[in-house]
């Protein structure tokens, strides 16, 4: 059984050119989008509220307290958990579908959440918290896949986004929560367990759901990918969408029988593919976005702001700008492009880094009421963070990978990232303590540098091209022009070049 989210509107893409796709065009691709998006929002609840609850969990736990090491490990143990989930998730996403990956993670995510709760110690604690990151992992390769594979590609761009704004709307709601319970008894038990509810929730309404009509055409049905793909586009349109799907694996068969590991690092043109995807990855968590938000309140009372529920308060609106600027990044990303959205926000990311580095050495120097000019420097990081390097590497990642390795290369990618966000966020308070928390902004901001390099050299345009017409670009970038296969193949290096 699936759910038609729209009762007698088709809301179907028009192919004749007259009708602008929009974001709205089509509320049954937006209703999927907003479910598979629940994963994002356990994402974002997860990194936000850990933030504040390390607070109160330092108040009931004095080994805890007495820790840095503790206190480092219940914030990364969830990272350890979220890298063995993305690496997983990709085999589990190639092996069973989108839709059964999202019903694991929800399932491993509830159970962990209830640890969580119920821990009588820092160590189930930690078990707890391993658990909630190994239902993330998965979900952070899924949701953007099937968000993707069901998405018209004049607007993937921004439902994929959706995806981070779901992230960014957790991680607003975790400082909610966060505020919402910090005069009740158990504070950070209730911060911890209440994050089942959207896993429950999604379970639910994820059994309702058809799968990914890309995974179906390919490995289980071409008649249900169909009627999937029906409810999206109109009758010519779908006829040139099942053409173009059909070519891609045709020839994918041909080429090779079996999808391996060692393929991404030997076929040139999934190497490339997988060298921008997994930097964007990279260089994400590198530029210090999770070491904002999950010490935001830490770096907050570093800035000289001593209480707890005025540290969670302003935080907040931290939280805030990051969800309001994942808001614009949806309309930009599918306007401006991926390529100059990156650029320009690691611009201002670099900017903002050296603003926050200033601020804290001059609070080291003594000068006083500089509080707030860490809290602006916070602020603007976010301001130009979110609509850029929040969605451009999900986005890019979603649509960059052949059908037959979108799902081990996503899921590597995502664990690239992982990976990195864990060592930001295991190392970021003892490299703190070892040179000062300015230098420590501004070795991030060097770091943004490096990333403008990369993405210039390594990163192409994508915007609006389907997903065939991304294969033949990384074929003529492999392998030079002659080799695309297909017409049209100078246009799309023109707009790479642009």
């Amino acid at each position: 059984m699936t759910i038609d989210l729209v009762p007698g509107s088709s809301g179907l893409i028009d192919a004749g050119g007259d009708k602008k796709i929009t974001y709205f065009s089509n509320k049954y691709v937006l209703g999927l989008t907003v479910i598979a998006g629940i994963g994002g929002l356990l994402f974002g609840y997860d990194t936000g509220v850990i933030s504040g609850a390390l607070l109160y969990i330092r108040d009931d736990f004095k080994a805890v307290d007495q820790s840095s090491v503790l206190q480092e490990t219940i914030v990364s143990m969830a990272l350890l958990g979220a890298i063995i989930g993305a690496a997983t998730g990709g085999w589990i996403n190639d092996t069973h579908g989108r839709k059964s990956a999202t019903l694991i993670a929800d399932v491993i995510f509830a159970i962990g959440s209830f640890v969580m709760a119920s821990a009588p110690d820092p160590y189930v604690l930690i078990f707890g918290r391993l658990l909630v990151g190994i239902g993330v992992g998965i979900a952070s390769v899924t949701a953007p896949m099937y968000i993707a594979e069901a998405a018209p590609s004049e607007i993937r761009g921004g439902l994929v986004s959706t995806n981070v704004l779901m992230i960014t709307g957790g991680q607003f709601l975790s400082y909610l929560v966060n505020l919402g319970f910090t005069q009740v008894r158990g504070t950070w038990r209730w911060m911890l367990g209440i994050a089942a509810i959207p896993a429950i929730l999604q379970f639910s309404l994820m059994l309702l759901l058809p799968e990914s009509p890309r995974w179906l055409y390919k490995n289980r049905s071409s008649s249900e990918a169909i009627a999937m793909l029906s409810k999206i586009y109109d009758p010519d349109r779908l006829q040139d969408e099942l053409q173009q799907l059909s070519a891609a694996l045709d020839e994918e068969r041909r080429n090779r029988n079996s999808v391996r590991y060692r393929d991404v690092f030997k076929i040139k043109e999934i190497r490339l593919a997988f060298v921008a995807g997994a930097g964007l990855q990279a260089f994400q968590q590198f530029t210090g976005i999770n070491t904002v938000m999950y010490y935001s309140p830490t770096i907050v009372q570093m800035a000289g702001f001593g209480s707890n529920q005025l540290a969670l308060q302003l935080s907040l609106i931290v939280a805030l700008m990051n969800a309001a600027g994942t808001v614009v990044g949806i309309y930009l990303i599918d306007h401006v492009g991926r390529r100059k959205l990156a650029l320009s926000s690691l611009t201002g990311v670099i900017l903002s880094l050296i603003l926050l580095a200033v601020a804290f050495f001059l609070e080291s120097s003594g000068h006083a009421n500089i509080g707030w000019v860490a809290v602006l420097g916070l602020v603007l990081y976010i301001s130009a963070f979110a609509p850029g390097m929040g969605p451009v590497p999900w986005t890019v990642n979603s649509e960059i990978y052949s059908e037959s390795y979108r799902g081990i290369c996503g899921g590597m990618s995502a664990t690239v990232n992982w990976v990195s966000n864990l060592i930001v966020a295991q190392s970021f308070l003892s490299i703190a303590d070892a040179v000062g928390i300015g230098m420590t902004f501004l070795i991030l901001a060097g770091i943004g540098v490096v990333a403008v390099g990369f993405v210039v050299v390594f990163v192409p345009e994508t915007k609006g091209l389907s997903f065939e017409e991304v294969e033949k670009l990384w074929r003529e970038r492999a392998w030079g022009f002659g080799n695309g296969n297909g017409n049209g193949m100078e246009s799309l290096l023109e707009d790479d070049e642009a």
